[in-house]
């Protein structure tokens, strides 16, 4: 596949996801306002925790749909529909089985809803429902959706986009609607939760068969099928303990912070993590398209062509990384202000580690291509990741709040994303000396610093202080963020090659 095709259907995948990013962020903005003033912190504080604990159920199925995505490259790459097939047919048997053991640990968990929502002010009734929709929901990407990696893995992500971030978008406006306007307005959420991904299952699953009418899998072959697979089961053991990490990472903050405190600080912080979790979203709908293509690219296996993709995939994003940090840093507490009330704000230091963890999580590119590699060996890793994760989250939330359960986070990430990753795709590989990324990461770092401390030193910061309106809030946001993106894209254009060809790569296209 040439460069230019492989970059087109990125560019086309980032286009519709961020179309609907920008839907999908709005809504989810005016729900959790509606949320808190119709329904209150505690309500929207057992939904959150709700969504955690399925987070770790779905933990059962970590590994898989990295694994297939990895599998299938090549033999889409090579058009071999037979093994395409076999393939998606061991993983929809995988994938019964993590439905089955999803299912038993549910019900073991409810057991307990007495015990761990004893201190919530909310009906237990409201604590099951929620749980057992979210359940569903979850379910059926185990049932019926699976075979959407093949989507994902042909570079035709825009489709799950339209389909799941469209009926998505759908489903919030209604939940929002219902609960404004309606008396018991909760519970028409959760049978709007319900209904509106049943409908999404079905729709992905017809567009499957309209876009691939060949692919024919049957789970009850699987079984036999792996056998003759062994990469598959044994990439999707390595991959399981890769995502230990992540899922403990975006699961277990709220979860500690409501054991130490209450499902309001829940809240509060969830106000900031939507924001935080919208912006690695936004990252994801532009970059989320280009996975593909590396792992097609790494599939004709052109080493040097492969290096010089990796640095301008991490330049450009370092870039944007540093943009969206620089906003939420400068502007976070106003709009939350604005948007649900100064009662809201989070302690400043909590804060800082916020953005600091948001901008690891935003660069973390050598993932991208370690999974393109299919370099998943190092088990230790992230085993290590969410033991020092959660240990330290523990550890330090006991004796400093959420401060402490942050540092924690922080920590983590620095020692195993910021340091080994790195160490581990130089070495097995690229099969190069780690100074070159040594120096050029370090270069990126220099480049936002300075970008940053030259805005705070020529800008008027304490004109934040004085926002009133969102009127107010868009003018000094498009003011601070405008000059931001044009200092910083001048510093990188001037000291970094592989970003002015990522440039040039998009100017190209985009004229097209």
């Amino acid at each position: 596949m040439s460069e230019v095709s492989r970059t087109a259907k990125s560019l086309k995948n980032a286009k519709i996801g961020l179309v609907f990013y920008f839907i999908n962020l709005i809504l989810q903005f005016f729900s959790r306002k509606v949320f808190l003033e119709c329904l209150g912190a505690e309500l929207l504080g057992l939904s959150t925790t709700a969504q955690n604990l399925i987070g770790f159920l779905n933990l059962a199925e970590l590994g898989i749909g990295g694994a297939i995505a990895f599998t299938l490259y090549k033999p889409l790459y090579e058009k071999n529909v037979q093994v395409v097939n076999e393939v998606v047919s061991v993983q929809g048997w995988l994938y019964r089985r993590v439905a089955y053991c999803v299912i038993i640990g549910a019900c073991i968990l409810m057991c307990f809803f007495p015990l761990i929502f004893e201190k919530a002010n909310v009906p237990l009734w409201y604590t099951y429902g929620s749980f057992i929709v979210l359940l569903i929901s979850a379910l059926l990407g185990y049932f019926i959706n699976y075979r959407q990696i093949v989507l994902t893995a042909d570079q035709k992500e825009y489709m799950i986009t339209w389909n799941l971030q469209g009926g998505r978008a759908v489903k919030v406006f209604l939940q929002i609607l219902a609960i404004y306007y309606l008396d018991n307005g909760y519970v028409y959420w959760m049978i709007l939760e319900l209904v509106v991904s049943v409908a999404m299952a079905v729709a992905l699953d017809k567009l499957l068969k309209r876009t691939y009418p060949w692919l024919k899998s049957i789970p009850s072959k699987g079984g036999k099928l792996r056998k003759k697979y062994p990469e598959i089961i044994q990439k999707t053991k390595q991959v399981f303990f890769h995502q230990i990490a992540g899922v403990v990472l975006t699961q277990t903050s709220p979860l500690i912070i409501y054991a130490y405190a209450s499902l309001t600080l829940v809240a509060i912080y969830g106000n900031y993590m939507l924001i935080i979790l919208g912006v690695i979203s936004l990252m994801n709908s532009l970059f989320n398209g280009i996975n593909a293509s590396v792992g097609n690219l790494v599939a004709e296996g052109d080493m040097e062509r492969i290096k010089s993709v990796f640095w301008e995939f991490t330049s450009i994003k370092m870039w944007f990384a540093s943009i969206i940090c620089f906003g939420i840093y400068t502007l976070g507490h106003s709009f939350i202000t604005l948007w649900v009330g100064k009662e809201f704000i989070l302690e400043e230091t909590a804060f800082q580690f916020l953005v600091i963890i948001a901008f690891i999580n935003l660069t973390r590119t050598s993932q991208v291509f370690l999974s393109a590699f299919g370099l998943f060996q190092d088990i230790w890793a992230p085993l290590t990741e969410a033991i020092l994760n959660l240990g330290l989250s523990i550890l330090l939330g006991y004796y400093y709040g959420l401060t402490g359960i942050l540092f924690g986070v922080l920590i983590s990430l620095l020692l195993m994303v910021c340091c080994w990753k790195p160490v581990f795709l130089f070495k097995k590989g690229f099969k190069t000396s780690l100074n070159e990324y040594i120096w050029r990461y370090a270069k990126y770092v220099i480049l936002i610093l300075i970008s940053w401390l030259a805005i705070s030193l020529f800008l008027d910061l304490s004109s934040l202080d004085i926002i009133t309106s969102y009127r107010t809030f868009c003018w000094i946001a498009f003011k601070y963020l405008s000059i931001y993106v044009i200092l910083s894209l001048v510093l990188f254009a001037c000291f970094d090659k592989s970003f002015r060809l990522s440039m040039a790569r998009m100017k190209l296209l985009f004229g097209k």
